[in-house]
């Protein structure tokens, strides 16, 4: 295979903006297929969704209560049936009459209001209507109203949640058209790794990458197809990493990017793939390391844990949302630092804390330390804050980007 340029454009420090837009020009959209209902759950919709027909079909009863005619001033009426949800009875409301009637019903025939059960008396066979005046339509949801044949429901690129089920379910979208699912291998690279339940030797650590990544690309709707350590001989890594690369939409390796005799993983992309460039403007994430063969994607990440789930929020992340139509980029906000920050000499993604107030204003307060290899700055962390550098530090009140990675908390 060939790579873009000579090699010092590829060392070449890339900012991260400009690193992902590299990313999503080379990133394809997904075919579609189709699903059954109860397996839409987390799935992104590939294609529009529009009522096939009115709702409600039929007038309703918003209440429960008695079906009647609305100029109708006879002082009781004579109750000639019982209206339920899920049938139409043979009988009409005619003056002087008026039909028991449970909410989500059908209107009868003849009937043009409904008066509540609680402004009426029963009194034998008859009901009493205490209410001077009934309007035309009252408590009635009529054709259409809460929605029309041909509205658009859900939008292509919607990821399915419980409320989107509802309304497949009511319109008779089942099956489902969604976009497939990315197929994700994992390589962990390294000698030195060792199983979670494997006890510790000298010289050893245990493989988290592998297990962190897998986890994240699930939660983005990845379907994990391979996961395992790749050995540092590179007679046994190259044909692992060519049979990944024929079976997935996006091979991603933990480790092997930087300067050592056993970062095996940049030369073996060199032959097998289009580099784009190796290194990016970033802390932490700075050897990262982004390929294509075909249609594949080929993301290095850097070994230590922060670095490449930095990378998985920023770049990979991204790419899946374009590959199932549901976006590209990551989702940013501007907010207020709640510390002061010293700046680096590179754009620094910092794990943090984003709070909202009572009044909607975002503050942003480092989760502490942030070591790229101290992991424990994730837990909690809802927002990557991006301080740009620059000579002096970033004082508490100033405005900076925010990467939002989680569900924003109350400040109040």
């Amino acid at each position: 295979m060939t790579f873009q340029g000579p090699e010092e454009e590829l060392d070449r420090l890339r900012h991260p903006s400009e690193a992902l837009a590299v990313v999503l020009s080379n990133t394809s959209l997904l075919p579609s297929e189709h699903v059954a209902l109860s397996e839409a759950s987390g799935r992104i919709l590939a294609a529009d969704f529009r009522a096939a027909h009115d709702f409600p079909l039929f007038p309703a009863s918003t209440m429960d209560g008695y079906a009647v005619i609305s100029d109708d001033g006879s002082p009781w009426r004579d109750v000639v049936g019982v209206q339920a949800a899920g049938r139409l009875i043979d009988a009409e409301v005619t003056p002087g009459t008026a039909i028991k009637i449970m909410t989500g019903a059908p209107l009868p025939m003849g009937a043009d209001a409904v008066v509540k059960v609680e402004n009426t008396e029963v009194a034998d066979e008859h009901v009493i209507i205490h209410q001077e005046f009934v309007e035309p339509g009252e408590s009635i949801r009529q054709i259409g109203s809460d929605v029309k044949a041909g509205q658009l429901l859900i939008a292509a690129g919607a990821r399915i949640g419980p409320a989107e089920i509802g309304m497949l379910a009511a319109y008779g979208g089942d099956p489902v058209t969604v976009r497939r699912k990315p197929r994700v291998s994992i390589v962990s690279t390294g000698d030195e790794l060792l199983d979670p339940s494997e006890p510790l030797e000298p010289g050893k650590i245990r493989d988290s990458n592998r297990f962190m990544l897998q986890s994240a690309l699930e939660a983005a709707g990845a379907e994990i197809i391979w996961a395992g350590k790749g050995p540092d001989v590179r007679d046994q890594l190259e044909p692992l990493l060519v049979k990944l690369i024929s079976d997935s939409d996006i091979v991603i390796t933990s480790g092997g990017v930087s300067m050592g005799d056993l970062d095996l993983i940049k030369p073996i992309l060199m032959d097998l793939a289009t580099v784009h460039f190796r290194r990016i403007f970033l802390k932490p994430g700075k050897p990262l390391n982004f390929a294509t063969a075909g249609p594949t994607l080929i993301f290095g990440l850097p070994g230590n844990p922060v670095s490449a789930l930095v990378g998985v929020e920023i770049f990979i992340k991204s790419a899946i949302r374009k590959m199932t139509g549901s976006g590209d980029g990551p989702q940013t906000v501007r907010v207020t630092l709640g510390r002061d920050t010293e700046p680096t000499d590179r754009v620094e993604y910092q794990r943090a804390i984003v709070t909202v107030d009572q009044d909607g204003r975002l503050t942003a307060v480092a989760n502490g330390p942030q070591g790229s290899s101290r992991l424990a700055s994730f837990l909690g962390a809802n927002a990557l804050i991006v301080i740009p550098p620059r000579e002096t530090r970033y004082f508490a009140g100033e405005m900076v980007d925010a990467i939002l990675i989680g569900e924003l908390g109350s400040g109040i």
